[in-house]
């Protein structure tokens, strides 16, 4: 996950569990505010890898609190095994750490420092190693990208506007580009992580197709002007999600698409609901080792956004369809 801060860091440490999947999504949700990044990786029989990277001497005993109540949460206890890592360390040992990864049928995500040729078939996403979260690993993400790679399949019209909220390495907004071949507004309120897609960006060939720049939330000025969009990606939390359903709703086009993720199963009623009482349904719904995605949509006809102080109507005679299955 991302995290960000000046200044001189403290020497770093990596904390590693091998956990079942069921009780995976507990200790990535109690660990990860404090940790400068989190990953998980399948593993044999039902369980995940799952690697922590924190400051060595910041918050460990919250960061031991955090593992208490995620073994209360799960009902599994588990022992990490801590390493330090290196002064200077850090990017070598997330580059290491970050092997390549098929996802669905479509997206092959990998390091710059893997060279082998992909199929024609796959898109493939280069992403290094940086403090800015959408690496792949995360069952959100992974949510995400099937999300997409569904809607490639259902989608019956081309994308004018597409908005990937909170993007982090940029991971949701070269994957919608690559596969509509339209460009993306990618949005975050981080520096760090805006240097980061941009960078991504460039090492992926987007630099022309994916437009990243820095704003906080639906009344960043780039996010007004371009409004309204047919396809709106957010990869955040649950909470901001369910805040934010009115304005997502006053920015989609008719019958416009959204892709939520970041949320906990258990949360997933809650921000279903605030998005179902300003009209947006449900398209489908996938769960990935305790991580949910939604996909949401707009209905068809007119719809009113708010722009600048500004109320104007909004016809489009085509729209997104989609496949009205729920589930995977």
């Amino acid at each position: 996950m991302r995290r960000t801060g000046g200044g001189k860091r403290r020497p770093l440490q990596t904390f590693r569990f091998l956990l079942p999947e069921r009780a995976a999504a507990a200790y990535v949700a109690a660990i990860e505010p404090h940790s400068l990044s989190v990953a998980w990786f399948d593993a044999e029989g039902g369980r995940c890898a799952l690697e922590a990277v924190c400051e060595v001497g910041a918050g460990e005993a919250t960061f031991g609190l955090a593992l208490a109540l995620a073994a209360a949460a799960s009902g599994v206890e588990a022992i990490p095994e801590r390493q330090p890592i290196a002064a200077g360390g850090w990017l070598a040992h997330a580059r290491k750490a970050f092997p390549e990864q098929r996802i669905g049928r479509r997206f092959t995500i990998r390091g710059s420092h893997s060279g082998r040729k992909r199929p024609a078939a796959r898109i493939d996403l280069v992403l290094d190693a940086a403090m800015a979260f959408g690496s792949g690993e995360h069952a959100s993400t992974k949510g995400c990208l099937l999300a997409l790679e569904w809607l490639a399949r259902c989608r019956r019209h081309r994308l004018r506007q597409v908005l990937d909220l909170g993007t982090g390495s940029g991971i949701l907004a070269f994957a919608a580009a690559r596969l509509w071949h339209r460009p993306v507004l990618a949005i975050d309120s981080d520096p760090d992580a805006v240097r980061t897609a941009r960078s991504n960006a460039a090492a992926n060939g987007l630099g022309r197709l994916v437009r990243v720049a820095e704003g906080d939330g639906w009344r960043a000025p780039p996010i007004r002007r371009a409004a309204p969009y047919d396809l709106v990606l957010a990869n955040i939390l649950a909470r901001p999600l369910g805040t934010m359903a009115r304005a997502l709703s006053r920015s989609l086009a008719p019958g416009g698409i959204a892709v939520l993720s970041g949320l906990l199963d258990r949360q997933a009623p809650m921000v279903l609901a605030a998005h179902r009482r300003v009209h947006l349904a449900l398209a489908r719904r996938t769960t990935i080792a305790g991580w949910t995605t939604l996909v949401l949509r707009a209905p068809p006809g007119a719809t009113i956004l708010r722009a600048n102080g500004a109320t104007r109507n909004l016809h489009f005679p085509r729209r997104l369809d989609v496949c009205h299955d729920v589930g995977e």
